[in-house]
Formats: C-alpha cells, structure tokens, sequence
C-alpha cells in the first residue's frame, strides 16, 4: 500500500518562508497526481496546488505567485515552498495523491497534516 508522510510546517512571521515535504511510500503503483491541501479552523479543505501528469501545475488564486510545488521524483518526495506568508495562509497542510495500481483502480491517498502557522 502507499503511505504519505508530511513534514515542514511550523510558526513563521508574515513574510517568511516554509518548505514543505511530503515523502511518498510503497510499491506497485504509479502517481497520476499530486496536490496539497489545506483545512483553516471552521473552514472546508481546499485545494492549494495540484500537479497532474503531462500538464502544467494548478494554484489556488490565492497563493498564486508565492507558492511553488515540485517533485523530486528520486526521492518519491513531492514539496510545497510557500514564500510571502500571510497570516490567511494559517492551516494545516495536507498531502494528497491519486494513485493506480497494476490492477487499474484508481484510489486516493492523504498525509496525516502538518500545522503552519503564520503570525507575529
């Protein structure tokens, strides 16, 4: 089975920066994409970045411009670097993954979450 292991958040001040991890696990699968999430207190989980195979990645309006997501496909390690934080980009982040194996069912996996905080 794949498992997905976030790491990176933390408390940063408005302006700072943040790298996220987010190791993938397992064997007999292939990723068809990757994207990060991120839940507020009373709010609904939203999509952050997501990356797709064979396309170019998507960003929530919102943090379009300061964040990046990449991959680092060696290390089967997905990251999310957030530059310019705001105190709105407050949450826990989750990583989240659509994931084929060999016998062609589709099925979605999610990190634990890891909490950023961003005030001063």
């Amino acid at each position: 089975q794949v498992q997905l292991v976030e790491s990176g958040g933390g408390l940063v001040q408005p302006g700072g920066s943040l790298r996220l991890s987010c190791v993938l696990s397992g064997s007999r699968f292939s990723i068809n994409a990757m994207g990060w999430y991120r839940q507020a207190p009373g709010k609904e989980r939203e999509l952050v970045a997501l990356t797709i195979s064979g396309g170019q990645p998507n960003y929530a309006t919102s943090v379009k411009g300061r964040f990046t997501i990449s991959r680092d496909n060696a290390k089967n390690t997905v990251y999310l670097q957030m530059n310019s934080l705001r105190p709105e980009d407050t949450a826990v982040y989750y990583c989240n993954a659509e994931v084929m194996n060999p016998s062609g069912s589709k099925f979605y996996r999610w990190g634990q979450g890891t909490q950023v905080t961003v005030y001063s």
